[in-house]
């Protein structure tokens, strides 16, 4: 069977297999949590935009990542749905996998090309009648908490992958591991071509986030008993990757075994080289930026008058774009947003140092912004935390008890791909807040600009090569790293609301010329961000090396 349904441009004819552990397609398939589904998502339209010879492998994820509900005080309620897609197809095909010294039955399923216009994507299963509950369970959750079950998950994306594209008689000539997660692939291919010189001209490797639960360990005799190193021994491993450490990282590992790695901003590359300087037969790190495919995320109409100068259909489109926003808004919380007033959206994954809560710092001076009737606000946050981060969790609830306060500030449920693009849409502030440097993209502001939504930003990760500080964003400079965190919040707060308060605030009620300008100037910018870019980054600068 033929995977890739178009004809293949001879520019990218080399042969790429996509590893990730999640995809983020389209509402209608909820096989991601966050950013790095919706960067792989946007990968894979690229490839079919430029038509490139990609294959996407990932997981299919019988329960998703989580469905975001509420309790009857309205706090959020984490609800594990099953789910069903009758537009994947059945590719016949069934390979074995050990895991823990047990036949593991996985099952491959495909999502068209001409489905939702990507590259073709493989679904892998362990869900099936052949299996016993426990394996079952494999591909149940993303992300599942539990630590084997975890290792299982990557067991059957790496060895599982690399066997069904094998029963496929796909020959494949790189294995791109969007994250370590599929690692075990390296282990599978050495068997195959007995050496790591030969597997190292065969793997590449992105990584995304300098924070340490996005850089997995564990320990290096659990992987070995679980089947991680598919049947090499850990005094095998050991020797061959010449890593001595028990506690075995995902990240370090797949340094080792790829030819070249990159990082997802310019910042991120001095942070990655800067962490991993004292790994020894590391391969090279490069940057290579984050990107979105705008095809999917920017409003049609919205460009059209872009490209056509029409400032004054821009204006009407966005209040247009607004007023879809906002009818969302009403039917989640009861909250009547009106189109004319400025409408600040903080929208990404619950993380503590991305700082969900950080216009609420200072709840006087919050009050003050809320209350403010000569230039009022209205003010959304989104989002989906871990479901067993509670502090994350925690953070969520306590902004809808900060919001059934006020009848301009709202907090919504539901954050996939169609409320993220009703978001971007209808924003007219898209708010990043991390802390410095551990923001290593931040990609969701990207598609938000091309929304004709002006990015307010920590000058970090991708806004750091993108912004001109009151001309096509603007900008939060960050505080002194060497601060305390609590100084440093403090400082980047006081740095935000002063922004906010003296120049966004003023510049949106009485400049709308300078306004529309900042607008035009960022939709501009932004398009060096397509994930097109991206992508044709990838086969000059990685697969090809």
């Amino acid at each position: 069977m033929k995977l890739i349904d178009y004809d293949i441009n001879d520019k990218y004819s080399t042969k790429v297999a996509y590893f990730s552990m999640e995809f983020a397609i389209d509402q209608a398939f909820k096989n991601y949590s966050g950013g790095l589904g919706f960067l792989a998502g946007s990968h894979l339209r690229s490839a079919n935009d430029l038509r490139q010879n990609t294959i996407g492998v990932g997981l299919l994820w019988s329960y998703g990542y989580y469905d975001q509900h509420r309790h009857e005080d309205r706090s959020l309620k984490i609800d594990f749905l099953r789910k069903f897609y009758y537009f994947i197809k059945d590719l016949n095909t069934k390979v074995t996998v050990m895991i823990n010294s047990k036949p593991i039955t996985v099952k491959a399923y495909l999502l068209p090309s001409s489905c939702f216009d990507t590259a073709p994507l493989i679904l892998l299963s362990t869900d099936v009648f052949e299996n016993d509950y426990l394996a079952r369970t494999i591909t149940h959750k993303l992300y599942d908490a539990n630590e084997e079950t975890r290792i299982a998950q990557e067991i059957v994306l790496g060895i599982g992958g690399v066997k069904v594209l094998e029963a496929l008689n796909e020959e494949i000539d790189i294995y791109h591991l969007n994250e370590g997660h599929a690692l075990p692939l390296a282990f599978k291919l050495l068997e195959n071509l007995e050496s790591l010189e030969e597997v190292r001209k065969r793997v590449v490797f992105t990584t995304h986030t300098p924070e340490m639960a996005g850089n997995e360990e564990h320990d290096v005799y659990l992987l070995e008993r679980m089947g991680f190193f598919n049947n090499l021994g850990v005094k095998e491993v050991k020797k061959i990757l010449n890593y001595e450490d028990d506690n075995f990282s995902l990240t370090i590992g797949a340094l080792k075994v790829s030819k070249i790695a990159n990082a997802v901003s310019k910042i991120h590359a001095k942070v990655a080289n800067a962490m991993w300087s004292g790994v020894k037969g590391k391969c090279e790190i490069i940057g290579i930026t984050n990107a979105q495919n705008m095809r999917y995320w920017a409003d049609k109409q919205l460009v059209s008058w872009f490209q056509e100068h029409e400032e004054y259909q821009i204006t009407g489109r966005k209040k247009h774009l607004k007023r879809l926003l906002f009818e969302e808004v009403a039917d989640q919380t009861g909250k009547i947003f009106d189109p004319d007033i400025l409408t600040i959206v903080w929208a990404r994954r619950f993380a503590e140092y991305k700082r969900p809560w950080l216009l609420t710092y200072d709840m006087q001076r919050f009050k003050k912004l809320v209350n403010n009737t000569k230039r009022p606000v209205q003010i959304i946050w989104a989002g989906k935390p871990y479901p067993l981060d509670y502090r994350a969790v925690n953070m969520f609830n306590e902004l809808i008890k900060i919001a059934k306060e006020y009848k301009n500030v709202a907090v919504l449920i539901g954050y996939e791909l169609r409320l993220s693009k009703l978001l971007k849409q209808g924003g007219d502030i898209w708010l990043n807040t991390p802390r410095y440097s551990r923001e290593a993209s931040g990609t969701s502001g990207m598609s938000a600009v091309a929304n004709a939504c002006i990015h307010f930003s920590i000058d970090d990760g991708w806004h750091d090569e993108f912004y001109k500080d009151d001309i096509n964003s603007f900008t939060i400079h960050h505080a002194d790293t060497t601060l305390s965190t609590e100084e440093q919040d403090k400082k980047d707060y006081e740095s935000m609301m002063n922004i906010l308060e003296k120049e966004i605030l003023p510049t949106y009620y009485d400049d709308e010329k300078k306004w529309v300008q900042i607008i035009q100037n960022g939709m501009d910018d932004i398009r060096y961000f397509d994930s097109s870019r991206m992508v044709r980054e990838y086969y000059e600068k990685v697969y090809k090396k």
